[in-house]
């Protein structure tokens, strides 16, 4: 983690020259899972999760947006309702630490050029990456196999608005569709692990992110006039 905030800071001063609107700011929620294991309820956040975000408002409907998240990812059985799931017991725990880049897109008109209060729902999509430990379940205990890593889709649904002229509040759900299909543990990758495989091993996992973003803006005034 010390790595990318490091990275995060060499960077942002490139990202700042010739400034148009730019936000930085912190993202606040938690985290649930959607598998092989536990209840499949698409948003039911149950452990805390933040992280960081800068925004470069290109005009007054899109931004580029580049994030680090990170968060305990949990999941239980016993919480499903399910009964297979429910009688079968089992359960695991794992991190995330995510890095996104994407294009945020708002459906109204989100002008920082004016001070007046503005509100608009967004939605947010891109390339993720994260990190996170390659997992087996051996006598109904997980256990961990490796550290690796692997990409997802970011799909985020939202609303915002300028609480102040400098301070925007944001409220946002987003869900990431996973290439891999063992941050549970059911579909090890190690080949000496596949006899320990369960569960529907043709679909990837998702995680969700749930909660606020709170973004302090600066640089240069934009204008978003046609060229």
């Amino acid at each position: 983690m010390n790595k990318i905030f490091y990275l995060f800071f060499c960077f942002f001063p490139l990202m700042v020259t010739n400034a148009q609107i730019h936000e930085v700011g912190v993202f606040i929620g938690g985290s649930n899972f959607i598998g092989d294991v536990g209840p499949t309820t698409y948003v039911s956040p149950n452990e805390p999760a933040f992280g960081l975000l800068y925004k470069w408002n290109k005009s007054a409907r899109h931004a580029y947006r580049f994030s680090y998240t990170q968060s305990k990812i949990v999941s239980n059985d016993l919480d499903s309702k399910e009964a297979g799931r429910n009688q079968r017991g089992y359960r695991f725990e794992n991190g995330v630490k995510e890095v996104s880049l994407g294009l945020e897109f708002n459906f109204f008109d989100f002008n920082l050029h004016e001070s007046s209060t503005k509100i608009s729902p967004y939605v947010y999509s891109g390339v993720s990456y994260f990190r996170h430990d390659e997992l087996y379940v051996l006598d109904g205990e997980t256990k961990k196999d490796k550290s690796t890593g692997s990409f997802a889709i970011p799909m985020t649904i939202g609303i915002k608005s300028n609480i102040s002229p400098r301070i925007i509040l944001g409220a946002e759900v987003g869900a990431r569709y996973t290439l891999t299909d063992n941050i549970d543990g059911n579909n090890p990758e190690n080949k000496n692990l596949e006899s320990l495989r369960f569960g529907n091993i043709n679909n990837n996992d998702w995680y969700v992110f749930s909660g606020v973003t709170l973004t302090y803006t600066f640089g240069n005034k934009p204008c978003y006039c046609a060229e």
